[in-house]
């Protein structure tokens, strides 16, 4: 892999380790891997320098208003459209328009983490559609995949036309290497790959394995903070973007598009990943989930789950998200005389469930890192029986603390339709609505 100056670079040197970032949630950047090869008070010089192509990256129409307005100018070797025709490469593991789905059960669904796979398998490869609802080519909804991959993709390089896609590592660090710069993510941290940039990932420790929620609508952005104020949850300053770095090589490359859910292949005889200095507000970024500023009831009872909410897709309905990405990072407690847990409840959206790290507080065993649940539309779910009796008993006169965990959630206005994959596969747990079952009745008219 080439350096931002064009030399080769070792593997494991701080450049592919500690590559360094800009700051600040979807700002106005400008960077460039050569001195000048920014064009200064224009976008598209006649001839630009170093002999680079001009090419715009729009992420929104060209009309959205400046404040939703998302695009970045390339300054690249070649431009994007230098490959051979696409091909069809066939993948069965893939879904886009969940209309084709197998009919949505209404039960409690939870899922073992996959299996790391036992033959070479690529960051891509190794994706498989959990779940999902709308459908790409109505740029409604979303896909969610698992990843489990044991090999770095090797001359092969990626972008999806269906969506941005929010990568939530859960085992295993990724070393993505995009045609905008290059980010270093490990469990913790979440990667944002916006639709239409072409990447590539490499495997530090040999093998990953995580979540995607590949986003078909509006690009997700910070949410309103409301009465909490103007600071709290995620703070714009602690996403970062990579400065640019380009690899310039010549060879028998392989690019992969993902279009309707399907996968296509195209020579190229380029690394794509050629762009020397680019400008503006269209570009992967990286997120610390350990920097989240988790807010929280100091009397009693506890508030909704959108004080954790990191990132939301904006639908067309003022204050319901089309997807809302939202955390249980590790807190206090300190509400008195409250159930600390979760309450039972049931929803009008519907949400899939993942665990990084530890245990989740809800669930005193069964959902493992990795592993994921599904608990849809107006279905209902909460603590396990032993997290309930030990919650009820418990001390509420000082804080506790959630500790070593790290949970997370997309959630969505419309229903999430598992994928017949998902209904099917050995992971599926067949006894999760077991752990409900040890409720017992405590009900008795003659005591308050």
């Amino acid at each position: 892999m080439n350096t931002a100056t064009g030399t080769p670079a070792t593997a494991g040197s701080r450049l592919e380790i500690e590559p360094g970032y800009q700051s600040g949630f979807a700002n106005e950047f400008a960077t460039e891997a050569l001195p000048g090869a920014l064009p200064q008070g224009r976008n598209s010089p006649q001839r630009a320098a170093y002999g680079l192509y001009a090419e715009q990256l729009s992420g929104t129409a060209f009309t959205a208003p400046r404040g939703h307005n998302r695009r970045s100018w390339l300054y690249r070797i070649r431009p994007a459209a230098v490959h051979k025709p696409f091909a069809p490469l066939p993948s069965e593991r893939l879904v886009a328009n969940f209309a084709e789905v197998p009919p949505t059960p209404p039960d409690q669904l939870r899922w073992d983490a996959l299996p790391m796979p036992t033959e070479p398998t690529d960051f891509i490869d190794g994706w498989v559609t959990m779940a999902g609802n709308g459908a790409a080519e109505s740029m409604s909804g979303c896909a969610i995949h698992l990843y489990a991959a044991n090999r770095s993709m090797k001359d092969r390089f990626f972008y999806s036309a269906d969506g941005e896609l929010l990568i939530v590592p859960q085992e295993g660090r990724l070393h993505i290497a995009t045609e905008l710069g290059r980010l270093d993510v490990e469990p913790f941290e979440i990667a944002v790959i916006p639709r239409g940039v072409r990447f590539a990932v490499s495997l530090p420790n040999g093998q990953a394995r995580g979540y995607i929620c590949e986003n078909f609508g509006a690009l997700l952005r910070l949410p309103d903070l409301g009465p909490i104020g103007s600071n709290g949850l995620a703070n714009p300053r602690d996403f970062l973007t990579p400065h640019a770095a380009y690899e310039d090589r010549e060879g028998d490359f392989e690019l992969v598009a993902k279009m309707n859910g399907n996968l296509w292949r195209a020579d190229i005889g380029h690394s794509p990943l050629d762009v020397v200095a680019w400008h503006g507000n269209y570009a992967p970024y990286k997120y610390d989930l350990r920097r989240f500023n988790t807010i929280g009831s100091i009397s009693f009872d506890h508030p909704d789950p959108s004080i954790f909410l990191v990132l939301q897709s904006q639908s067309d309905t003022p204050g319901v998200d089309a997807i809302d990405f939202v955390i249980f990072p590790p807190r206090w407690l300190a509400a008195e005389d409250t159930f600390r847990p979760p309450w039972f409840h049931r929803n009008v959206a519907s949400e899939f469930m993942g665990l990084v790290h530890g245990v989740y507080d809800a669930k005193a065993e069964g959902f493992v890192p990795g592993g994921a649940s599904l608990h849809n539309c107006m279905t209902g779910h909460g603590p396990d029986a032993d997290t309930f009796e030990k919650a009820s008993h418990s001390d509420t006169s000082t804080p506790s603390k959630v500790g070593d965990t790290m949970a997370f959630m997309f959630e969505t206005r419309t229903l999430i339709k598992p994928t017949r994959f998902a209904l099917e596969t050995a992971q599926l747990q067949a006894h999760y609505y077991e752990c409900w079952q040890g409720l017992k009745k405590h009900f008795n008219p003659e005591q308050r």
